[in-house]
């Protein structure tokens, strides 16, 4: 019976990750600070191999990398330097790429740029949910309270109810601070 259950609930995890990742969601988790947010400087990002900073540009990075680290530059406050390193990811139609550099103007201050970002990738991929969550946190922040409640519809309607994006939306459509 012990191995039965195991195997349920492990079906069940397996099939709650593709879900999500169909969704269109990303990682929840805040990502760990390393060198490149801790060290580096002006857009640089930390290569381990040699333990120096790097200018991206010429780089080897892929463009997860470019993404991952730039996703770390975001979340640490650091807009413009996010946006250097997504300047030269390869795929500049990766709605992952469009989508941080979205959010990385909408929180310097340059909402209509990121608003745009945000609407590109969601022309790519309609289904990227964490888009429309930070469209929607954008539009709140602008004052468009009904575009912000018609984007949480459209997450749920793309089975992302329950998830970051959704939640992080409600949230913020009832007055409550949220992470992003």
């Amino acid at each position: 019976m012990k191995h039965i259950t195991f195997i349920a609930v492990a079906m069940a995890a397996t099939s709650i990750a593709t879900f999500t990742f169909a969704a269109g969601s990303d990682s929840t988790a805040p990502p760990v600070k390393t060198e490149t947010t801790q060290v580096c400087k002006d857009g640089q990002v930390w290569d381990k191999t040699i333990k120096k900073c790097l200018d991206v540009q010429g780089s080897l990075m892929t463009d997860d990398d470019i993404y991952t680290a730039a996703r770390e530059l975001a979340y640490d406050g650091q807009y413009d330097n996010a946006l250097k390193v997504l300047a030269v990811a390869a795929n500049q139609n990766d709605p992952r790429i469009l989508n941080y550099k979205g959010f990385a103007n909408r929180k310097a201050g340059r909402v209509a740029e990121g608003m745009a970002f945000y609407q590109a990738a969601l022309t790519i991929d309609p289904n990227y949910i964490l888009a429309r969550s930070y469209m929607g946190q954008g539009l709140i922040a602008d004052g468009d309270i009904a575009g912000a409640q018609a984007q949480l519809t459209e997450i749920s309607a793309r089975g992302g109810e329950g998830t970051w994006a959704y939640i992080s939306l409600e949230k913020a459509l009832n007055g409550e601070a949220t992470t992003w």
